[in-house]
């Protein structure tokens, strides 16, 4: 049965997408069956996955989750083969305002990967910066939260909020949600506020912070706009080797449960 991690952090440009996408894609390459889905109607991900978000002939999350479309129908291969992806679209953003009637409504993406989940090791959800309808679905359906954190002060604001909001999700609707883990972004080791952030914020949260750091990379930044992993971009980049070791972190993580 897949285990479902939301990447999630309402603070924009922390390089949640970028996780979302290289973090699926190195799962996939150590042959795990994976299952990247878009929640963001910025559809980022999708674009990043070389789909065109404003493709009409790509049916989309935002079909599965107001219940016009089964979800088998919206996933689509992708260039890695242990990799699918379900596209997102701006759609997406109507889709708060329809489920707002439905009964059940946080729970309608749970109920969507219900049936999908065992087809898959990891379902990898990329949330959308803000604590919407939708971003609550993703933590209501997810066994566990990754958050990216970008260290400097500004990255650090709205943690809170967000761990706040993780909790009002474990006490209301997912009693089982656990934090995979803090994932430090964008870091450059010859910043000495990088350094302390990653000090303080590892002494506060202990082990709750992932030991692999996602360092600065070209490579990593030129990537999307080739509608590629950087695993496949470039497979010797840094990027694709802090990718790599957080993959494998999180499945020895995983193999001790």
């Amino acid at each position: 049965m897949g285990k479902i991690i939301a990447i999630a952090n309402q603070k924009g440009g922390v390089g949640k997408t970028t996780t979302a996408i290289n973090l699926a894609a190195s799962l996939a390459v150590m042959e795990k069956m994976v299952l990247l889905i878009d929640a963001d109607p910025q559809a980022n991900t999708t674009s990043g996955m070389n789909f065109d978000p404003n493709s009409s002939s790509n049916k989309t999350i935002y079909e599965a989750l107001i219940g016009s479309e089964n979800v088998s129908n919206v996933i689509l291969d992708s260039d890695i083969k242990y990799l699918q992806v379900i596209p997102s679209h701006i759609n997406l953003v109507g889709a708060e305002i329809e489920m707002l009637n439905m009964e059940n409504r946080e729970n309608a993406l749970k109920g969507i990967l219900d049936e999908v989940k065992d087809r898959y090791e990891y379902i990898i959800i990329d949330c959308s910066p803000s604590l919407g309808l939708i971003t609550i679905n993703a933590l209501t359906a997810a066994d566990s939260v990754i958050i990216p954190v970008q260290p400097e002060f500004f990255g650090l604001e709205g943690l809170g909020k967000l761990l706040n909001t993780i909790k009002l999700v474990q006490n209301k609707l997912n009693p089982n949600l656990t934090i995979e883990g803090f994932l430090f972004t964008m870091f450059d080791s010859r910043l000495k506020l990088h350094n302390q952030v990653v000090e303080e914020v590892r002494k506060h949260f202990n082990e709750l912070v992932f030991n692999t750091i996602i360092t600065r990379n070209v490579r990593l930044s030129e990537a999307p706009s080739h509608g590629k992993p950087v695993v496949l971009y470039d497979a010797a980049s840094s990027g694709t080797n802090n990718y790599l070791n957080l993959a494998k972190e999180i499945i020895k993580k995983n193999s001790k449960k």
